[in-house]
């Protein structure tokens, strides 16, 4: 169930900066860092539909958590600007579920929040993952935001004004992640979505993770990552498999096949200590958003990476 819904919002019009590292202009732009191309694509429909069954099943119990956003970009983006509307991604993401009455609870959740968001009217608002955070935490509840580019991290400033249990830093999400745990409650969510503009940032993140995880056994942990190339994701899952992590979950949609042409294909989440009931969530999330999102090119699966 949502909670603490809340009318305070604001939203980001960044100008795109891409990085052009081995690769065309053209290229780099399919991934670009500023994520107001991307918002509301269906990348984020998973990653965020995730992330709040994560954060609602935190609020059951009273207790406070701790969460950290480690590349948290600007906040809240509108559908409206020229970037969004430059790409269209929403509307083969969350425009299509929008209007639906028959959805699956994790999905059911999701889109309430994002219609709660704006006002039950027209979908004009997107919220990034600090977004969706904000509608769902307590006043028990602490937040970190990491964000390193200096347009997005002056927009999220903005955007958490109101949000007095939110710290926003700008600073390197990786390391500030690590210099956090454990938290002090010991009771933390954490996201790591990345760019992954540089191939570094597949292992680089996987590693972050698995110190992290020494640090901070008990926290859950969700790693956003795109399918581009299988070779990437391949080294991701061997590197957790050979490390000792415990109890990881995979979940991965791909719109179309595996190619080697380049561009996102697919999406998926690691989430290291999920919890107990969301593979079978996962699965009619998945299922869902191939019926109503894919074509008959798309695929899915959810596997229990790593047992506990």
């Amino acid at each position: 169930m949502l909670q603490n819904l809340n009318t305070h919002y604001g939203y980001a019009k960044p100008v795109i900066i891409a990085a052009v590292i081995n690769c065309s202009f053209k290229e780099a732009i399919l991934l670009s860092y500023r994520h107001a191309y991307h918002a509301g694509n269906f990348a984020d429909v998973l990653k965020h539909s995730v992330l709040a069954y994560v954060l609602n099943y935190m609020n059951r119990k009273d207790k406070g958590y701790s969460y950290i956003d480690s590349h948290s970009g600007a906040g809240m983006y509108t559908l409206k600007d020229e970037y969004a509307q430059k790409t269209g991604e929403y509307k083969d993401g969350i425009e299509k579920l929008y209007q639906l009455d028959e959805l699956p609870e994790i999905l059911a959740d999701y889109t309430a929040l994002i219609k709660a968001i704006n006002n039950e009217q027209s979908l004009d608002l997107y919220p990034g993952s600090p977004g969706i955070a904000k509608q769902l935490m307590r006043r028990q509840d602490i937040a970190h935001l990491f964000e390193l580019h200096s347009t997005d991290v002056a927009l999220l400033e903005s955007y958490c004004a109101r949000w007095r249990k939110a710290r926003v830093h700008h600073r390197d999400g990786y390391q500030g992640l690590l210099d956090l745990l454990p938290t002090p409650t010991r009771r933390g969510v954490v996201l790591m979505d990345p760019p992954f503009e540089l191939k570094e940032d597949y292992l680089k993140s996987v590693n972050t993770l698995i110190k992290s995880y020494r640090k901070f056994a008990t926290g859950t942990y969700l790693l956003w990552y795109p399918v581009v190339k299988r070779e990437n994701v391949d080294a991701m899952e061997q590197a957790f498999c050979q490390s000792s992590v415990k109890n990881v979950l995979q979940l991965e949609y791909c719109q179309k096949p595996d190619s080697d042409a380049y561009g996102m294909t697919g999406t998926g989440l690691f989430i290291i200590n999920p919890p107990w009931q969301l593979l079978s969530q996962a699965k009619d999330l998945l299922t869902c958003m191939k019926e109503h999102l894919g074509t008959s090119e798309s695929s899915y699966r959810a596997k229990q990476l790593i047992d506990e």
